[in-house]
């Protein structure tokens, strides 16, 4: 799969910083991170008991958090490490360096896509609310969910063959807190121009594609909106889809800013990073139980028995 390279071990920076911040890093790093994956079980754990929210929104919302939750592991704990050790922190050796950059893009891609099915969920609940249990069956929802793994799979798998497939036999510093395409095939000993083109016009085809049919999918959730007769109907239509604009957001503007732009720039790209790589899986669960009567309603009921069993 893989052409011969000389290089075994990858160095990889870290974050740009002053080293008198490592221990503030450090501590603020972890106690997203810690916070990302409880926040996420937390979402997983009120989903599962309740039956109230065995509905499709809610299915490929456990969907979403059991991403973020290992797409925050995929990267953070490394970047912990580089922090906190002084030396050898960034050391990885080539085959995690190839196995992070896959995991990253597989879950990163397959986000992308559940973002843009979660989109086209809303947009049958709210356009076609007496035909929506029947369009949205349970065996479509495996379907829809199914797919996004699967070809964020495939898409993973194609940027990673065409990552390593170069041959690495000089520099092994990495610009970046994790192994990404854009920095390590600055590494190659080749000319690396025609890979890059395809990896751009893959990331570009996906992101973009995504992107315009969630836009389209709540330009026609907005026209529905507009049609509901009652104040309370529009405001509950409209607050069930802005928790999803904002988690949306976040994730593709920072991904267009580092894939999309032809002049990278490793210590911007670093920083912009940390959006979707780290305050990202945090937002997801924040935003769908701040802003989320239904799930605020299921952990006050979970809390509840939880004090009735301990009581007993």
């Amino acid at each position: 799969m893989w052409n011969a390279s000389l290089v075994t071990t990858f160095f990889l920076t870290g974050l740009p910083h002053a080293t008198t911040l490592d221990t503030t890093l450090f501590g603020l790093f972890l106690l997203i991170y810690v916070l990302t994956v409880l926040g996420n079980l937390l979402i997983l754990l009120v989903i599962r008991v309740d039956s109230n929210l065995h509905t499709p929104m809610y299915y490929f919302l456990t969907n979403l958090s059991f991403i973020d939750m290992w797409f925050s592991t995929v990267t953070v704990p490394k970047m912990l490490m580089t922090l906190i050790m002084s030396s050898g922190g960034g050391a990885i050796s080539f085959h995690s360096c190839v196995a992070q950059l896959y995991f990253f893009h597989f879950l990163g891609s397959t986000e992308c896509f559940l973002y843009t099915v979660m989109s086209y969920d809303r947009y049958l609940a709210i356009s076609y609310p007496l035909r929506y249990s029947s369009m949205m069956s349970g065996r479509t929802c495996a379907f829809l969910a199914a797919g996004t793994w699967l070809i964020g799979s495939l898409h993973s798998a194609l940027q990673t063959t065409l990552t390593f497939r170069l041959p690495y036999c000089g520099p092994n510093q990495i610009q970046h807190y994790f192994c990404d395409a854009p920095p390590i095939l600055k590494l190659a000993c080749a000319d690396t121009s025609a890979i890059e083109m395809v990896i751009f016009v893959n990331i570009g085809v996906v992101a973009s594609g995504c992107f315009l049919l969630i836009v389209l999918s709540y330009v026609s959730i907005v026209c529905s909106i507009l049609r509901i007769r009652t104040s309370e109907g529009r405001h509950r239509a409209f607050q069930t889809c802005a928790s999803h604009c904002i988690v949306v957001l976040c994730f593709f503007v920072p991904c267009v800013f580092i894939y999309l732009r032809p002049d990278s720039k490793d210590a911007v790209d670093g920083v912009v990073a940390v959006f979707y790589t780290v305050l990202t899986p945090l937002l997801n669960p924040a935003v769908y139980t701040l802003r989320n009567k239904e799930v605020k309603r299921a952990l006050f009921k979970l809390r509840v028995k939880v004090t009735c069993s301990q009581s007993n």
